[in-house]
């Protein structure tokens, strides 16, 4: 079975994170449920310490899935691995 990709990407940048999801484009993930969290785009990703720091974040929308307004290099704090 695959690696999830986020996952893989996690372990490869030496990110830490404890939970890491990937979208390409960056703007539509699943709920990030353990912390320290990151999400993961094609170029980069962000790290969320905290939940709060995560629930408070102004461009992420939380729904019934997560939305990220302008995707996630648009957070400070991302950091951009390629491209």
């Amino acid at each position: 079975m695959a690696v999830p990709i986020g996952r893989r990407l996690n372990t490869e940048w030496n990110v830490g994170a404890r939970h890491a999801l990937y979208r390409e484009d960056g703007r539509w993930y699943h709920h990030l449920k353990r912390f320290p969290g990151a999400l993961f785009d094609r170029h980069g990703y962000v790290v969320f310490q905290t939940e709060d720091a995560y629930r408070q974040c102004p461009q992420l929308r939380h729904g019934q899935e997560l939305h990220v307004d302008g995707g996630i290099s648009s957070i400070r704090g991302y950091v951009r691995m390629v491209g």
